[in-house]
């Protein structure tokens, strides 16, 4: 047994396990200091009161923006959308405007106001005859969709009939047709070539007055055309007449006279000759303008023929003698 080698004893200090990881004994540290301890509790404070102000301004954000993008409770038009809606629609009166310049002028006038065709801007017919049905209709199936006339210069416009107009500028057409005096759109004058300011003829405060006879369905109605080419003459004032003068249509929209002259209270004759076929026509006397106070009004009636109306003895002045139903055709009449 002496001879055994006697294995070593592991001394104390080699029993002692060793760390497995080692770092430098500052960092091995226990515990926080109260100076660490108080700036962690500042920064930890100071971070939630950047996320609540952070949350406060994302809401506030969403807040306005949907006011903007919604509008105001109870504020019509007040939105974004309403906003955007409005400008893409004074840009189809605006194409509208420029479509009508360039197709329907020539025969309704520049304003709406009449000429070979019915006058359109008239604030009765606006209101409850020319509705974007109607006028959809018309432009679809033309003229002889107003009046049941196979031979209407009315033609068709829509190009599902074979017109020249698509569907959008058909809308577009529409759109102006029917827009309002509160409709502004700037567009390029066709005669002088500069931009100008235009505005709708309908007037959304238009109220009938009440008994206003209702407009007929067929434009021609309106103004009691007579079958006959020829018609009893206006009674002669008492007193006897003076100069006789004549005025002839020579075109649907215009008169072959500009001016005349008669005596003042002495009263006269006009013979009239409507020169247009199918085309209704009269002359009225109205004081200095056509819009002024009607002082006379000859009798409507279409078709070639001729009209004798005897005119009441008239104060000195300047007078404009109109067409009735197509105020453009227009001229002066002087009495002195």
């Amino acid at each position: 047994m002496s001879d055994e080698k006697q294995l070593p004893v592991p001394s104390e200090k080699a029993s002692t396990p060793v760390p497995r990881l080692s770092s430098p004994s500052q960092i091995q540290t226990h515990g926080l200091t109260a100076e660490r301890a108080a700036k962690i509790v500042n920064q930890s404070g100071s971070s939630r009161m950047a996320a609540l102000l952070g949350i406060a301004i994302v809401t506030l954000f969403i807040i306005v923006y949907a006011f903007y993008d919604q509008g105001l409770p109870g504020v019509e038009g007040s939105s974004r959308l309403d906003a955007a809606k409005h400008e893409q629609y004074l840009e189809s009166v605006k194409r509208g405007y420029n479509l009508y310049e360039a197709n329907c002028a020539r025969c309704h006038g520049e304003q709406g106001q009449g000429g070979i065709g019915p006058v359109l801007n008239d604030q009765g017919k606006l209101l409850a005859h020319l509705t974007p049905q109607y006028l959809m209709n018309v432009l679809t199936v033309g003229g002889r969709y107003i009046c049941g006339d196979a031979n209407s210069l009315m033609g068709v416009w829509a190009d599902t009939n074979g017109g020249p107009l698509n569907y959008r500028e058909i809308e577009e057409l529409i759109d102006w047709l029917r827009a309002t005096t509160d409709d502004v759109v700037k567009v390029r004058d066709p005669k002088t070539g500069e931009m100008i300011e235009v505005t709708g003829w309908r007037d959304v405060a238009y109220a009938p007055a009440p008994g206003a006879t209702p407009v007929p369905a067929c434009w021609k109605d309106a103004f009691a055309v007579s079958p006959s080419p020829s018609g009893p003459a206006t009674p002669t004032p008492s007193g006897g007449m003076g100069e006789t003068y004549v005025i002839s249509a020579v075109s649907p929209i215009e008169f072959e006279q500009s001016a005349f002259e008669a005596a003042a209270g002495v009263p006269f004759t006009i013979v009239f000759n409507n020169n247009n076929v199918g085309v209704p026509h009269n002359v009225a006397i109205h004081v200095e303008t056509a819009t002024g106070e009607e002082v006379f009004k000859g009798e409507i009636f279409s078709g070639i023929g001729t009209r004798t109306y005897n005119v009441p003895a008239l104060t000195a002045g300047t007078y404009a003698f109109i067409c009735t139903v197509h105020p453009i055709m227009a001229g002066t009449l002087t009495v002195k």
